[in-house]
């Protein structure tokens, strides 16, 4: 398990921030996701609403990184 040491950004799948805390995946060409079960606070009356992790639903369907389809 990887936790995010620092604001990274946003995550290319959810288009949400990656925050100091969050659990990640880091993947051989160093791109960064959301793993694991990932609280996002919704605009419709921020509300903290949980889903599974960005690469976790990524991978059932693809097997490269969404950054780097030809790696």
């Amino acid at each position: 398990e990887d936790v995010l040491s620092k604001d990274a950004g946003e995550c290319a799948i959810c288009l949400e921030e990656l925050q100091q805390g969050d659990t990640i995946a880091r993947l051989p060409c160093l791109c960064i996701y959301h793993k694991g079960q990932v609280f996002l606070t919704m605009h419709i009356k921020f509300q903290k609403v949980a889903f599974i992790g960005c690469i976790d639903e990524w991978f059932e369907v693809n097997r490269s990184c969404p950054e780097h389809p030809s790696d």
